[in-house]
């Protein structure tokens, strides 16, 4: 049980995370969308995001060590490519605000990969998981453990 449920006292401020959370979901390919959501999650030590999107990702098809490369992306190989790892580059920085985080080097890195539009995308999805991370983080959310989501 968590400690509050904003999505009950207060429905228009957790309405719009949910409408900028839809646009990212439609404007970002899904298997780099859940990468990114989850690498953010790991980072931000939100275990019920992490639980969340290396559950959503598995069921849509990303590969069991595609999802365990996340958590150490700059030394998994083969695991990522190229683009993958210049989202998740992005995706640290993004997520590890300072004064050097998002550097020119990162940002031309992912630029490289993505036209302008798809760049804004990223970072509102970046931007959205980081607000989700604080919110579950906040009220105290934990991964459901029951019938309907076994551990094993």
């Amino acid at each position: 049980m968590s400690r509050l449920d904003l999505s009950r006292t207060n429905r228009t401020g957790y309405a719009a995370v949910l409408a900028l959370e839809a646009y990212s979901r439609t404007h970002v390919d899904r298997t780099l969308y859940e990468l990114v959501k989850l690498r953010a999650s790991i980072l931000n030590g939100c275990g019920f995001c992490v639980d969340m999107h290396a559950t959503d990702a598995a069921r849509h098809g990303v590969p069991q060590r595609t999802l365990h490369a996340v958590a150490a992306w700059e030394h998994a190989g083969d695991l990522l490519d190229d683009r993958q790892r210049a989202a998740l580059a992005l995706t640290d920085a993004v997520t590890r605000v300072g004064p050097a985080s998002v550097t020119d080097a990162v940002w031309e890195r992912a630029a490289s990969f993505f036209s302008e539009k798809e760049l804004g995308s990223l970072v509102l999805a970046i931007a959205t998981i980081n607000v989700w991370n604080r919110i579950a983080l906040a009220t105290g959310m934990v991964p459901p453990v029951d019938d309907a989501h076994p551990v094993a």
